[in-house]
């Protein structure tokens, strides 16, 4: 079996609540690294257009879905649903970081509907 890999710069966006990059990008699917900075979170939102996967691989992460709140920790994983109102909040001193893996026909950052943030962006 032959495996062959590929260099290749991949571009870390700056956000107020942390940062992301993407790492794939194919029709129908797009794969994120999600950084949250502590005492940070990203605005309530929700997507006309693509659902989401959530896996956290460092850190405690608490997840609003909906009127549901809980926390995952690192291996934990939930499901965003299309047009599911959702948050990810690190309440911890320490750094965060999710995978998100995006389903849908179109997706763009300007399908994200801020309902609520901290951050001006409504």
């Amino acid at each position: 079996m032959q495996i062959t890999t590929r260099t290749e710069t991949i571009e870390r966006t700056q956000r107020p609540w942390g940062w992301y990059e993407t790492v794939s990008e194919v029709p129908g699917n797009k794969i994120k690294r999600i950084g949250v900075l502590p005492g940070q979170q990203l605005s309530l939102q929700k997507h006309h257009q693509r659902a989401e996967h959530w896996v956290v691989v460092q850190g405690t992460v608490r997840v609003t879905l909906d009127d549901l709140v809980f926390d995952l920790v690192a291996g934990q994983h939930c499901d965003i649903a299309l047009g599911q109102v959702h948050r990810l909040t690190n309440l911890t001193t320490g750094p965060v970081e999710i995978v998100e893996v995006q389903f849908g026909a179109y997706l763009g950052e300007d399908d994200i509907v801020r309902l609520s943030d901290d951050y001006g962006r409504v």
